[in-house]
């Protein structure tokens, strides 16, 4: 299925209606696509009955960007009825970098066998990602692992049947053949022009490595479904992830629907429609270079909801920056892939 939130409230009904509206305000004030993105941003309110506030969210990437723009887009928005949520993030980049226990960034950093969610993964000409999780593809045989492009597809740059290592390059520090571990099989290629939905890559774990060395168990258990995002607009839902750099980490969806993200990668920079956003808890990042390729699921029902590709330098709830992820059942839907069950199906 396509996630959506559907017309569930009509200060969401209000806010695509501006969100729509937004891109002929912006090219009349001469403001490039890429310095301004615009989605749904989902605040807590305070309230019991209605916990979530709609507001039109604006994420700016340069402060240079004329106040009186600003004031127009709040206007434009307040005489509509909602609210504008403007935050200034700066550069935002792809989420690559460069005591032990099971979901500690020690382990996860390490060679661990079996393969399990949140280790360090990459192609030999990438310094390192996370492995978001284990599917199967339909018309094909054998176990793929889930990660971003430039993880495994060195942004369109490597070759299918590329050998994919854990730990990646970053991390390796014994022979690299005892680190292979998949092969790259199939990408989304990065647009250049025009607007991206994803940055993913499946990688075809080899025989020795599949045979009974997967163990696709999240801290929280085995993921179960794919997100139906009302349940946002209802409630404050808590997510978390597990990545290479960060580990084990917690948040709140705090935007939905955001385009014309401007993403910097080594071969330029690229836009995306229809990502989610996510801001840390607790005074803490939710994620850090390294945890490229994560999934994020919502911690109470374990249901996936996106893959974790990019942060911003700046902005959410404490300033530490912000996350992004494109919608999982995109993700999923692009390969023809399912995740890989607690039954092992």
């Amino acid at each position: 299925m396509t996630i959506t939130l559907g017309d569930v409230t009509d200060d969401l009904r209000v806010a695509r209606q501006v969100k729509d509206s937004f891109r002929d305000v912006r090219d009349q004030l001469g403001i490039a696509p890429g310095e301004v993105a615009i989605g749904i941003s989902l605040i807590p309110s305070g309230d019991k009955n209605h916990p979530i506030a709609i507001r039109v969210a604006l994420r700016v990437r340069d402060e240079s960007i004329l106040p009186q723009a600003l004031d127009r887009f709040r206007d434009l928005s307040t005489s509509a009825g909602v609210h504008a949520n403007v935050q200034f993030v700066g550069r935002i980049g792809i989420a690559i970098g460069g005591e032990d226990t099971t979901w500690s960034t020690g382990n996860l950093r390490s060679r661990v066998r079996p393969l399990m969610p949140g280790l360090s993964i990459g192609h030999t000409n990438v310094s390192c990602g996370t492995i978001g999780a284990f599917v199967t593809v339909k018309g094909s045989r054998g176990l793929f692992l889930l990660s971003n492009n430039h993880v495994l597809a060195d942004s369109d740059r490597a070759s299918v049947n590329d050998w994919i290592l854990q730990p990646g390059r970053t991390d390796l520090n014994h022979p690299e053949d005892q680190a292979r571990v998949a092969r790259l099989s199939r990408t989304v290629p990065l647009e250049a022009e025009g607007a991206n939905m994803i940055d993913a890559a499946l990688a075809r774990l080899d025989n020795t490595t599949s045979n009974g060395l997967v163990n696709p168990v999240y801290p929280a258990g085995y993921l179960i479904d794919t997100a139906d995002f009302a349940r946002y607009i209802d409630d404050e839902v808590p997510v978390e992830k597990v990545g290479r750099t960060t580990g084990l980490t917690r948040g709140r969806v705090s935007a939905i629907e955001l385009d014309d993200l401007a993403v910097e990668y080594p071969v330029g920079v690229c836009s995306f429609d229809n990502q989610i956003e996510v801001s840390g808890t607790g005074g803490t990042n939710f994620s850090a270079g390294g945890d490229s390729g994560a999934i994020i699921y919502s911690s109470p029902d374990r249901i996936p909801i996106g893959s974790l590709f990019a942060g911003s330098e700046r902005g959410g709830d404490y300033n530490t920056g912000l996350t992004f992820a494109n919608p999982i059942d995109i993700v999923l839907d692009s390969f023809g892939a399912s995740l890989v069950s607690e039954d092992g199906s």
